[in-house]
């Protein structure tokens, strides 16, 4: 075989250049990660302080859109953000370019302000295998007492129920998270049952159930308290569950919201005329017109007295066939920075105005998008090349595309320069873990760090 200078390794690459460019590229990182918790702090305020909040779901997607980041490491960059606004010694480090970015995400993970300082030593003791090793032991220790926490809760669950000498019962107990916000709802749920079949009985003073020719001086004026209502409801979950059985069965469907909204307030926010929920509650103009969008309708048509002449039958605002369409064009949420895979029909110029109902009149938005279009100002239309042009409240473009960021000439030199303004004296040794190459205990370090570990050793 025959034996080509290109084959022969690096050994006759001089020494020196090798170290060279091995200093450079550790002094270049350690600059990346301090220049990194720069871009970290700019994040935590930006998010606290609600600068992604026009128009996009959340500082994440916001950064995807300006910035170019994929959703999961946008994602981590707000919940590292987020986590050393409350972790300044880790914040200090990284900042100085003593712990690398991916140390510090780690670490966040289960730091607190109590842990804070020996986790730190792990970070500049061992190299980021090994921080993440003993964080995935500490997280396994978190695990174990979240475990014990709920057995214990579970252990503890109970309902007593006492009858007394009058013949009234009283219950008290203790039940586990899920099952008492289950409960809570379900008599939030026959509470309201109660109140409707008060109203549709005229029993809202508190008189259902009371037999007629009852003197109207036995009968309560007062309106039954909350724990009264709570009683009625307990009752009425009991009385379901004998009458229809116990097997909880499938979910229910969702319900139905019913708006009713005068034509011309459609056609005009500030027409004179009616815009309510089925049970009376006034909704705006606008919320009406972005139901109307894409719901179910049904035209009734009131003499000047208000008395019922005619009721059309049913119809869907976009077609099924014309709603295919639109997702197979716009898949997805079309407001920039978005895409969310689901999204709801939104006249462009809406048909209450005369607007059609065809694909060119129509785009899709997620429901967060066509709230934000209908009721909080932005604004949005299809040029007469079919482009779509997206505004703020105050009439700013808002942009498919981002403009890119200025970027000076020498970008490595420029950031040195910015570092060294800062007084930061960043070197090849600055991130270089205290590791001496020996064999990581991982839980013997857990042990020595974690508070609550009580001598638990997890496996590496």
């Amino acid at each position: 075989m025959e034996l080509r200078t290109a084959d022969i390794p690096t050994a006759l690459e001089p020494a020196a250049e090798l170290d060279r460019l091995g200093h450079e590229i550790a002094e270049l990182s350690a600059h990346l990660d301090a220049a990194t918790a720069h871009l970290l702090d700019l994040i935590r305020e930006f998010d606290a302080r609600g600068g992604w909040n026009t128009g996009f779901r959340s500082c994440a997607a916001w950064l995807t859109w300006r910035v170019g980041l994929s959703p999961g490491p946008a994602r981590e960059h707000v919940r590292v953000a987020r986590a050393l606004g409350t972790l300044p010694l880790l914040r200090q480090a990284l900042a100085r370019g003593e712990l690398s970015y991916s140390k510090v995400r780690e670490l966040t993970r289960v730091a607190t302000p109590e842990t804070e300082e020996r986790l730190l030593a792990v970070g500049r003791a061992g190299t980021a295998e090994h921080v993440e090793r003993i964080v995935r032991g500490w997280r396994r220790v978190d695990a174990k007492a979240e475990a014990r926490e709920s057995a214990r809760r579970h252990a503890c669950r109970g309902l007593h129920v006492y009858r007394g000498e009058d013949g009234m019962v009283t219950l008290r107990g203790r039940l586990e998270p899920e099952v008492g916000a289950v409960l809570v709802q379900a008599l939030a749920a026959a509470r309201e049952a109660l109140y409707q079949r008060r109203r549709a009985t005229g029993g809202a003073d508190g008189t259902e159930g009371v037999p007629a020719g009852t003197p109207r001086a036995d009968i309560s004026a007062e309106p039954p308290s909350l724990a009264q209502q709570q009683a009625d409801a307990l009752a009425l979950l009991a009385e379901t569950v004998l009458h229809h059985g116990i097997d909880p069965g499938a979910p229910g469907e969702r319900y139905q919201v019913v708006v009713h909204v005068d034509a011309p307030v459609l056609a005009d926010p500030d027409a004179p005329g009616q815009s309510v929920l089925e049970d009376g509650t006034h909704v705006s103009a606008e919320t009406s017109r972005r139901l109307a969008c894409d719901a179910s309708r049904v035209v009734m048509r009131h003499a000047p007295d208000g008395q019922l002449l005619e009721v059309g039958a049913r119809t869907r605002t976009i077609p099924p066939a014309l709603r295919r369409a639109l997702h197979h064009r716009d898949q997805g949420c079309r407001f920039p920075g978005c895409g969310l895979p689901s999204g709801q029909g939104h006249h462009i110029r809406h048909w209450a105005q005369g607007g059609p109902t065809t694909l060119s009149n129509l785009l899709s938005l997620c429901r967060a998008h066509h709230r934000a279009v209908h009721e909080e100002g932005y604004q949005v239309d299809r040029r007469s090349d079919g482009v779509l042009q997206f505004r703020r409240p105050t009439g700013q473009l808002l942009p498919e595309v981002p403009p890119p960021a200025a970027i000076p000439a020498d970008p490595v030199q420029a950031l040195r320069a910015q570092h060294e303004a800062q007084g930061l004296h960043i070197h090849a040794r600055t991130a270089m873990p205290g590791w001496l190459g020996e064999p990581l205990d991982v839980g013997y370090a857990i042990d020595v760090l974690h508070p609550l570990a009580l001598q638990t050793h997890p496996t590496s």
